[in-house]
């Protein structure tokens, strides 16, 4: 029997990671952290992306939230059942759990039909015959795949066994909705078109879900929150407007989409309006600050690319506007991809592409204070 707290409350957590550790062993018989005390909650039919590069820990925490890996520390618990209290010596194994998981590779059957890869999953909990065949044809309605119960499995293309993947983790109607990086396998056109189906059936469903990806403009398309890690922590967590907006250390700014990082010194405090004066090699900027940053400090100036305005003649704006030279222009259809030289301090601008810039061309950058920001040098 699984122990239960208290029924979740409207606004409580449906999903809670307390203190969540785990440790592999490395060469030499060191010790290393895969995850190193992380924490986060997630509200009911809310989707949570993990972000991070190759190894910072984002599989091995949905790992331990399914039950694949068992933590060496913390807590997990899905609608107020806990599923792991390492205090109280308590792990659940994972078929007990209730939990849907899309995995990287598929894990299709290809000696099964598409009907029995997702037939299997109730087949093996017992699901009485008489329900197996309506909820199956469901979940696979669900899907987009109602035509193609009866089609081999290695008939279909990659987006087609995806989907008989996402169909497969909800027949069985979990608790949890887990994704292991899935969409890493497929074109980028598909993968685009498959992000947006995943994000549809988890409103429709309003199922609480977990996902794990590298890829931050998935993360960015799909997420109401998103946590982004690295070395077994999260460095930031909030929506990804907020990820994007102000993302609070140079790791993130430069991980999450294309960040301008100028160094510099702080001229002054922060204003009551939060901006302030950072001094950099090209003169002195006004931005935003973001923490505690006082007059001396070093610092580092985080501007977007699309933040820059650009204009051929001298903007009338009296502060934050500088002459460029353009080095090179890179045209990607919805836009200019452009590196200017400011004295000596290159920078990336995404502009337009009506705006037609030619290598050699001198323009005037402006940068809006409210969409730069100072965060202290790390």
């Amino acid at each position: 029997m699984i122990p239960t707290m208290t029924s979740t409350a409207p606004g409580a957590p449906y999903l809670r990671v307390e203190g969540l550790a785990k440790r592999y062993a490395g060469e030499g018989h060191e010790i290393a952290a895969a995850v190193n005390g992380i924490s986060f909650a997630v509200p009911k039919g809310r989707l949570f992306t993990l972000l991070g590069p190759s190894g910072c820990g984002k599989s091995t925490t949905l790992r331990c939230i399914a039950g694949l890996e068992r933590p060496e520390a913390g807590i997990v618990a899905v609608d107020g059942q806990i599923h792991v209290d390492t205090g109280a010596h308590l792990f659940v194994p994972p078929d007990k759990r209730g939990i849907g998981m899309v995995f990287q590779s598929y894990a299709i059957w290809p000696h099964m039909s598409v009907y029995e890869n997702v037939a299997y999953a109730l087949e093996v909990k017992k699901v009485p015959k008489g329900e197996i065949r309506p909820r199956v044809m469901e979940a696979l309605e669900l899907v987009g795949l109602g035509g193609f119960a009866n089609r081999p499995a290695p008939k279909l293309s990659g987006g087609q066994q995806q989907r008989v993947a996402l169909a497969r983790a909800v027949v069985g109607r979990p608790s949890l909705l887990l994704f292991d990086e899935p969409l890493s396998n497929l074109d980028a056109k598909l993968r685009e078109r498959m992000r947006h189906e995943i994000r549809d059936l988890q409103q429709r469903l309003n199922i609480t879900t977990v996902y794990v990806t590298h890829d931050q403009t998935e993360a960015l398309a799909i997420s109401d929150t998103i946590a982004v890690m690295e070395g077994g922590k999260v460095l930031a967590m909030g929506s990804p407007r907020e990820i994007y907006g102000t993302p609070g250390s140079r790791f993130v700014a430069d991980f999450v989409g294309m960040t301008n990082i100028v160094r510099g010194r702080a001229v002054e405090a922060a204003r009551p309006d939060g901006t302030g004066e950072v001094e950099v090699a090209f003169g002195r900027v006004r931005c935003r600050f973001e923490g505690a940053i006082g007059p001396g400090d070093a610092v580092e100036l985080l501007i977007r690319p699309e933040n820059i305005v650009v204009s051929c003649g001298r903007p009338a704006a009296a502060e934050n506007v500088w002459q460029a030279d353009v080095e090179g222009v890179t045209f990607l259809g919805e836009c200019q991809d452009s590196t200017v030289k400011v004295h000596e301090e290159r920078l990336r601008i995404r502009v337009h592409p009506g705006l037609e810039l030619r290598t050699g061309q001198q323009i005037y950058l402006e940068f809006v204070p409210e969409r730069c920001s100072a965060i202290r040098a790390e």
